[in-house]
């Protein structure tokens, strides 16, 4: 009767344990989040510059893209997307912020990972003589590795409204 005590007690406290050290092993490698960290910061840059193909570049060859707009469908569709956009836009400044637990392993075999966080940018129709807008919102994304390299195959984002006006006071009678 002690021995089933004991196998039962080792037993429950190893079940409490793995769960544990899943968790931990669960945790993408500092040197994985700084590889995909890096892919958002090359967009950044792409924007930046209006490089529609440095932003196709970094996504996989059936990566998807949905936002307010819709969803387009694969690389060149994505390199297409952005060309239009950046012929009637310009940004002044384009960030990205992570969630700090960002990123999330998928799966157990190390080549995917999701994250979220906030993308904030400034633009002004091109053209046209005035200030840029400055825009907000969040996202999503699920990198895949290809080879040695990471890419963004799925891209959701948002566009968060500006915050409703608020009434004068100063017309009050």
């Amino acid at each position: 009767m002690k021995i089933s005590l004991v196998v039962a007690l080792v037993g429950s406290s190893i079940s409490f344990a793995l769960p544990t050290s899943a968790q931990k092993t669960n945790t993408p490698d500092p040197q994985i989040v700084e590889q995909v960290h890096a892919i958002d910061k090359q967009s950044d840059e792409a924007f930046l510059k209006g490089d529609a193909a440095a932003l196709a570049a970094v996504c996989t060859e059936d990566a998807v893209l949905v936002n307010g707009t819709g969803t387009v469908h694969g690389r060149q569709a994505i390199e297409e997307y952005y060309a239009a956009v950046f012929q009637t836009l310009h940004y002044f400044s384009h960030q990205t912020k992570y969630d700090p637990t960002s990123p999330h392993p998928v799966g157990t075999d190390g080549t995917g990972v999701w994250e979220t966080g906030e993308w904030s940018c400034a633009i002004a129709p091109r053209g046209e003589d005035c200030g840029p807008h400055q825009l907000k919102g969040h996202f999503a994304s699920v990198k895949v590795r290809e080879g040695d390299t990471w890419k963004v195959q799925m891209m959701v984002y948002n566009l968060t409204p500006a915050p409703p006006a608020t009434p004068s006071t100063t017309n009050a009678p």
